[in-house]
C-alpha cells in the first residue's frame, strides 16, 4: 500500500544505441531477409516461417507518429512475424530474446520469474537490460522468431507504411497467446 505523502517515482529512461540489423547481429531474435536473385531455390537465407497455428495475414500497416521511444514490449507466442518498410525507409525496433517456458519446465523453476499469460502460456518477462534496439535500412525485412519480444516499428518520419505477415487474428483474438509488458 502506498503512503499518502509519498509519490511513485517516474520510470527511469534508458537510452539504447541502435545496432544495424544484419543477419549476424539479429540472429538471436530472428532473421534479416535481403533481396535474392529471382529463381533462387529456397534455403536458409529465406524467412523460416511458422504460421501453422492459424490463418496467415499479409497486409500493409499504415502507422503514424511512432517516435523513437517505448515503454511496452510484446511477443506472439504462436507465430513468427515479418515486418518491413515499404520503400526501404529507415526504421527501428526494440527486441528481446524469446522467453516462452514449456509447461514441463515449470516444476523445475529455480528462481525464474515465470508468469502465466491471460491466454495460458508461460514466459519469463525480459529485463530492461536484455532489450536491444535495431536500425533497419534499405530493401530488407525482419522475420521475428516465435516469442521474440518486440516494440515497434519506430521511426523519425511522421508516417510510414509497413508490410506485415502474421496470423489473421493476432491482434483481435484473446485466444491467441500474446503478451505485453510495461516497463
Amino acid at each position: 500500500m502506498e503512503n499518502p505523502g509519498q509519490s511513485t517515482p517516474p520510470p527511469a529512461m534508458v537510452k539504447l544505441k541502435p545496432i544495424e540489423a544484419t543477419p549476424e547481429t539479429f540472429k538471436e531474435f530472428g532473421q534479416v531477409i535481403e533481396a535474392s536473385p529471382d529463381g533462387e531455390e529456397f534455403g536458409p537465407q529465406d524467412a523460416q516461417l511458422d504460421l501453422s497455428r492459424g490463418i496467415p495475414r499479409f497486409y500493409i500497416m499504415h502507422l503514424e507518429e511512432r517516435p523513437l521511444k517505448f515503454s511496452t514490449i510484446t511477443h506472439h507466442a504462436s507465430v513468427t512475424q515479418c515486418l518491413g518498410s515499404i520503400g526501404g525507409n529507415v526504421w527501428y525496433i526494440g527486441v528481446a530474446k524469446p522467453s516462452i517456458v514449456d509447461s514441463s519446465e515449470i516444476k523445475a523453476d529455480k528462481g525464474l520469474n515465470i508468469v502465466q499469460s491471460h491466454c495460458g502460456h508461460f514466459y519469463v518477462p525480459p529485463a530492461v537490460d536484455d532489450v536491444r534496439v535495431f536500425r533497419i535500412a534499405g530493401p530488407k525485412f525482419l522475420k521475428l522468431n516465435r516469442g521474440t519480444w518486440h516494440a515497434g516499428p519506430l521511426f523519425k518520419a511522421d508516417v510510414m507504411d509497413f508490410y506485415n505477415l502474421e496470423l489473421s487474428n493476432t491482434n483481435v483474438s484473446s485466444s491467441i497467446p500474446n503478451s505485453s509488458l510495461k516497463f
